[in-house]
């Protein structure tokens, strides 16, 4: 994560905290910009690599992006688990297991934690760690964001923190 963007979020969170915040312990939200095709190809770029045949996984380090249709992934560390059929690694990725100050860009929606860990087979995505969410001008906050991206559905949950801008000017 870059200074600007490690102050962008400070900056809203203190705002989540000073002023209309909703706070509760769940919150489904409506994450339309996070709607994504995962049948699309994976394509990830770092400065090392390091894949183990035995385990049927490949790990990726430092300015780890991995990129998917409109979809970014972005960390210090991700570890790609390929699917097995009869024990052997088939070729098809399982889940990108993203550690390290991960980003995850999808048009205008943005989301920050500490881990990510992205199903490709059902499309889901679970950040977990001092999650951060921005949609445009709102912002939400807790512990864990599951995200389907068939549907753009999800759920914020862990002390859930949020401002909803109403548009209106007092």
């Amino acid at each position: 994560m870059t200074v600007f963007s490690r102050i962008a979020a400070a900056a809203a969170l203190a705002l989540l905290m000073v002023s209309g915040t909703a706070i509760a312990q769940g919150a489904s939200v409506a994450f339309g910009g996070l709607k994504h095709d995962a049948s699309l190809p994976v394509e990830i770029t770092a400065d090392e690599l390091s894949v183990d045949q035995a385990t049927g996984s490949a790990v990726f380090i430092g300015n780890v992006v991995a990129g998917q249709g409109e979809m970014r992934l972005s960390a210090g560390r991700v570890q790609v688990q390929y699917a097995t059929e009869n024990g052997q690694a088939t070729g098809r990725i399982d889940q990108l297991i993203a550690t390290g100050s991960v980003t995850l860009v999808n048009g205008a929606e943005a989301a920050e934690a500490e881990k990510a860990i992205y199903s490709v087979s059902s499309s889901e995505i679970v950040m977990t760690g001092n999650v951060i969410l921005t949609q445009g001008q709102n912002a939400l906050s807790g512990e864990k964001l599951t995200v389907d991206l068939t549907s753009g559905s999800g759920r914020m949950e862990g002390r859930v923190r949020t401002i909803f801008q109403t548009g209106g000017n007092k």
